[in-house]
């Protein structure tokens, strides 16, 4: 029941939900569809910028995962993947048959051949598919059952497993693992999970609102309601336990929309958020937490300038460099997000770098990649 407009058009009628800084030293930057390196930027006080790609669709682009400087998958509407093994120079635009209606708001790969897609919606309409020869073929592996249920985010530790996170269903948040690549998924239980507050949900925004680390930890982020919260678990989805983040909450369309992990232990973390409502509203949405997600606080000089629905950390800067991105813009922290400078203004939705260089993408309207 989460489900973000396309663009700027307004709420999905089966949903609910979905700064000026710097700018003397952002004159000039120029972005669209986009790709960035920051290797040359990492030594520099310039501020990186945007470098435009073709994508070859006009769908509305949400999933993204990042696997090296060469390639990356992307995913949207209109049951449309991408994929790029050659740094975005080409994409290849790939319809997964029979998911024409679908909207594929997540997308984790393992390697140039080896994806999965997510589609949200009530009912059947949440799905996921699994490719194994770059896209050629897809294999329906889970369609929800539960007309109540409504699928948010995939995230896997490794090609066997995984796990997909929905609404509330009669008062719990559901959630599926699976320990066999997608082949079959299993219901987690409730009893050590505490309740959903009212009308607390996730945000199928960017995909990035369930986020995996190593030893079977998890982190879910919520919004929706009075207080907007993280959930995490250490057992591989078993157990959960829930802690208030200082981000804007108390209306159906705030709360926490993306996290990112610091380092593969999930010590130390990043949300960010807002109002999507308010899109250029800066205050309130970001925080972090250096406690494994037991305590968050907002340890932050200057807000980014808006909502943000996409958040990540740049690789090898051990954690002093993130990007977050959202329909008003992209900023940028060099300081362990003390400080954000606006170093963009075209909308995102998501962002994604990957581990092998600093070479990320983000993803947005209009099928910007």
């Amino acid at each position: 029941m989460r489900v973000l407009p396309d663009a700027e058009k307004g709420v999905n009628t089966v949903t609910r939900r979905r700064g000026d800084v710097a700018t003397t030293a952002l004159a000039g930057i120029m972005i669209a569809l986009c790709a960035v390196d920051l290797n040359a930027q990492q030594s520099s006080s310039t501020f990186p910028h945007w470098v435009a790609q073709t994508s070859g669709t006009k769908a509305e682009l949400r999933g993204l995962a990042a696997l090296t400087d060469k390639v990356a998958w992307a995913s949207g509407t209109g049951g449309t993947v991408l994929r790029t093994i050659d740094a975005g120079t080409s994409w290849k635009v790939i319809k997964v048959a029979g998911a024409d209606s679908l909207d594929f708001r997540d997308i984790h790969a393992v390697d140039e051949n080896i994806a999965w897609v997510l589609s949200i919606g009530n009912g059947s309409s949440s799905r996921i598919y699994k490719t194994r020869d770059a896209g050629a073929t897809w294999v329906l592996q889970f369609t929800n059952p539960e007309p109540k249920a409504f699928y948010d985010a995939i995230a896997f530790w490794d090609s066997d497993n995984g796990m997909a996170m929905s609404d509330p269903v009669d008062g719990y948040f559901r959630i599926m693992t699976t320990t066999n690549g997608g082949r079959t998924w299993e219901r987690m239980p409730t009893d050590s999970m505490p309740p959903a507050l009212e009308n607390e949900g996730g945000f199928a925004a960017s995909g990035t609102n369930l986020v995996v680390a190593e030893n079977g930890v998890a982190y879910f982020g919520t919004g929706g309601s009075s207080v907007a919260r993280v959930f995490r678990s250490r057992d591989s989805g078993k157990s959960w336990k829930a802690a208030e983040v200082p981000i804007a909450a108390g209306s159906p369309s705030a709360g926490i929309f993306s996290l990112a992990l610091r380092d593969n232990k999930g010590r130390r973390s990043l949300a960010v958020g807002g109002d999507y409502r308010k899109p250029t509203e800066g205050n309130l949405n970001i925080a972090g937490s250096n406690k494994y997600g037991d305590e968050w606080f907002s340890a932050t000089n200057t807000y980014p300038h808006g909502y943000r629905s996409g958040v990540a950390y740049v690789p090898r800067t051990d954690g002093r460099m993130a990007i977050a991105v959202g329909l008003s813009g992209s900023d940028i922290t060099t300081d362990l997000a003390l400080t954000w400078a606006t170093f963009d203004q075209v909308g995102y939705n998501s962002i994604a770098f990957a581990d092998t260089r600093n070479s990320g993408w983000a993803v947005g309207p209009d099928g910007r990649i």
